[in-house]
């Protein structure tokens, strides 16, 4: 018999969850605290790890208007010179799957479409804050006093999400990192004749590119990448926090001028710019209490650096869908369990990298080992490998194996 399924929340952990859970034959219902279903924000990489498991569900790449990526590398801020790459040419042969990069909303879009396909699709209430819920009972709350059981409740409710609390006992604080991130698109098309950018091209591979600051200690770098068919490009820079300002372009401006004329003259012609401090969580000592489960932000958030925080979500996605599979009510404390096992020491360890620039990964070696698995494994100390750990894992395999180990444990 189909299992009920509550999930608190429609970005693209709690919608992709939706369409995994529906496609393994249950029965889901969303509930959104905003009053639109929709990704806001800009773009973002789609890695090996994650895109197995949407090709795993349908997704369509090109109707999200993916671009293919063809390497990953760190160039000089300044000089523009070579510090490391990764060849991503041949992908497929490599890690089992393409790199992508891809506006939010696209994905999100694809994603309501991939959900809408099926009989039995999600239903979805908008406007729906939940503020208090029940793992034992079952239930969650809404501002209006209306309660809404289920056999199993996924918070994916982000960064501030109000069911973390209820699953570890109490809220872990946010901590600040001292970092922000600056963040625009700008239009290819305003850009096809500038001379800075038809100059940047010339050194830029078709990938995710971070420029680097090697005149200093700093973690301050900017990253450039496409989507959409290559008709947006996208900018990221990382900086250190600073007292708030109006006129956010000259602040960026002012941090970067040191960068490369031709950087410089790009984030000079933007035509909007954002600015979001980035704050990190310390991997949790569990995921899930009674009929209560954790997924993407809820249950890892963490930094941009390495572009794993979605892929991450997706590969909640794919687990859960895997592990309930066929299951009934009475099976959920054991797929959970088996859940936690795919899942909590992977995401740790990827949260954990997230916190170090590309290249600086043996600066969190002595943390990732607190992770390893099992205790006393390898865990990345380089680009390459960061790249392998975090592109190589194949969810569904895990998955897989977890639950033949299972059945023969159980038959001895």
């Amino acid at each position: 018999m189909p299992l009920n399924i509550i999930i608190v929340g429609a970005g693209i952990g709690g919608l992709c969850t939706a369409v995994a859970l529906q496609q393994a034959g249950h029965s889901v219902k969303v509930f959104e605290k905003s009053q639109f279903i929709g990704e806001v924000g800009a773009a973002l990489l789609l890695t090996p790890n994650g895109e197995r498991v949407l090709s795993h569900l349908g997704f369509d790449f090109a109707r999200a208007r993916a671009n293919e990526m063809t390497c990953w590398e760190v160039l000089d801020g300044v000089t523009l010179d070579p510090i490391a790459r990764t060849d991503l040419s041949n992908s497929q042969e490599q890690f089992g799957a393409p790199l992508h990069t891809v506006h939010r909303a696209d994905l999100h879009r694809e994603l309501v479409r991939l959900a809408s396909m099926h009989g039995n699709k999600p239903a979805v209430q908008l406007a729906a804050r939940v503020v208090s819920s029940s793992a034992e009972e079952g239930f969650i709350e809404l501002d209006d006093g209306t309660r809404h059981y289920a056999d199993l409740i996924v918070a994916g409710d982000g960064v501030h999400s109000v069911l973390r609390s209820v699953v570890t006992g109490e809220d872990q604080p946010q901590r600040a990192t001292g970092m922000s991130a600056f963040r625009f698109l700008i239009p290819t098309a305003r850009l096809e004749n500038n001379l800075h950018f038809i100059e940047l091209l010339k050194v830029k591979g078709r990938g995710s590119t971070v420029f680097a600051d090697t005149t200093q200690e700093s973690e301050r770098h900017l990253v450039w990448y496409d989507c959409q068919d290559g008709l947006m490009q996208n900018f990221v820079g990382i900086h250190a926090t600073r007292p708030e300002e109006e006129d956010l372009k000259a602040l960026m401006t002012t941090e970067f001028r040191h960068f490369h004329p031709s950087l410089v003259h790009i984030i000079s012609v933007a035509p909007d710019v954002t600015d979001w401090p980035l704050s990190i969580r310390d991997p949790l000592p569990r995921w899930h209490r009674g009929k209560i489960v954790l997924i993407g932000d809820s249950a890892h958030a963490m930094l941009p650096f390495g572009g794993q925080g979605a892929n991450q979500a997706i590969e909640d996605a794919g687990a859960l869908g895997a592990l309930l599979q066929g299951a009934s009510a009475d099976d959920i404390p054991h797929c959970l369990n088996q859940f936690e096992e795919v899942r909590r020491l992977r995401a740790s360890r990827v949260q954990i990298l997230s916190k170090t620039r590309l290249g600086k990964e043996k600066d969190v070696e002595g943390e990732l080992r607190h992770y390893a698995d099992p205790p006393g494994a390898d865990v990345p100390t380089s680009f390459s490998e960061r790249c392998q750990h975090d592109f190589r894992f194949d969810v569904l395999e895990s998955c897989r194996r977890v639950g033949e180990r299972t059945a023969r444990v159980s038959c001895l």
